[in-house]
């Protein structure tokens, strides 16, 4: 396996997602979410390859997809082409969004915000979806529940084959917490051949409910709600696989 196949990780995040399986997850939170807040204009900041914004421009909403990274605007341009009311931005999450009039809804989902570098960051990226909504507009947040993580040993959650540069690999990921920090862990090795294998492991921010609510309401948030799933369970720290905030402008 060449070095090159590890310049860029985007084919291998994407192939870690089974997204037909995931979207059909979350879709239902998302379309009764957006009806009742009356929503047309919606950003996401943190947009990847940019499979929510295309699903929730498909719904016939105006959506901007935002990402830091240009490999991954540039998989979101080649999956879902820029037609009338899809665009797409090269913009970090704590970047001022500005759009041209207020927008009904922000999202940050996928755990992107606790990939943040530091808190500040992530309360920065915070105020800045709630400073771009009108009043009444809501903004959702995602991250994983590390608190229902033994701290110490490694969770293994996913391997899956893939096909990338025209060679078979196999990908395992798991997650661990450390403290009050989180990390996910990967390897990508070939599976044929004289097999190379290439890991990876990154830090995530570890964000209570309350820490959500926080930043929520200083950002100038009326409403904060907290879920544990998208059947809109309630959040409970020990159990619930995910954390997601709604909050109303």
């Amino acid at each position: 396996m060449s070095d090159n196949l590890f310049d860029d990780l985007t084919d291998v995040y994407e192939a870690m997602i089974n997204w037909p399986k995931r979207l059909a997850h979350e879709e239902p939170f998302f379309r009764q979410l957006f009806e009742d807040a009356k929503a047309r204009n919606v950003v996401d900041t943190a947009c990847g390859a940019g499979q929510h914004a295309a699903m929730i421009h498909d719904w016939g909403l105006r959506v901007e997809g935002a990402d830091i990274s240009r490999n991954m605007l540039q998989r979101a341009r080649d999956l879902h082409g820029e037609p009338p009311g899809l665009r797409w931005v090269e913009r970090g999450f704590d970047q001022p969004i500005e759009p041209a009039e207020p927008l009904d809804a922000a999202i940050c989902i996928g755990n992107s915000l606790a990939l943040a570098p530091d808190n500040a960051t992530a309360q920065e990226a915070m105020l800045q979806m709630l400073a771009a909504v009108r009043d009444g507009g809501i903004v959702v947040v995602h991250v994983l529940n590390i608190w229902r993580l033994p701290d110490g040993p490694c969770v293994w959650q996913k391997c899956r084959r893939a096909v990338i540069s025209d060679r078979e690999v196999l990908i395992v990921k798991g997650v661990h917490r450390c403290g009050s920090q989180g990390y996910v862990e990967m390897v990508v090795a070939e599976t044929t051949g004289d097999p190379e294998m290439h890991s990876e492991s990154f830090s995530f921010l570890g964000f209570e409910a309350a820490d959500l609510e926080r930043m929520a309401t200083e950002g100038g948030a009326t409403t904060v709600n907290c879920y544990g799933g998208y059947q809109n369970r309630p959040f409970v720290r020990e159990k619930s696989v995910d954390l997601i905030m709604v909050a109303t402008r």
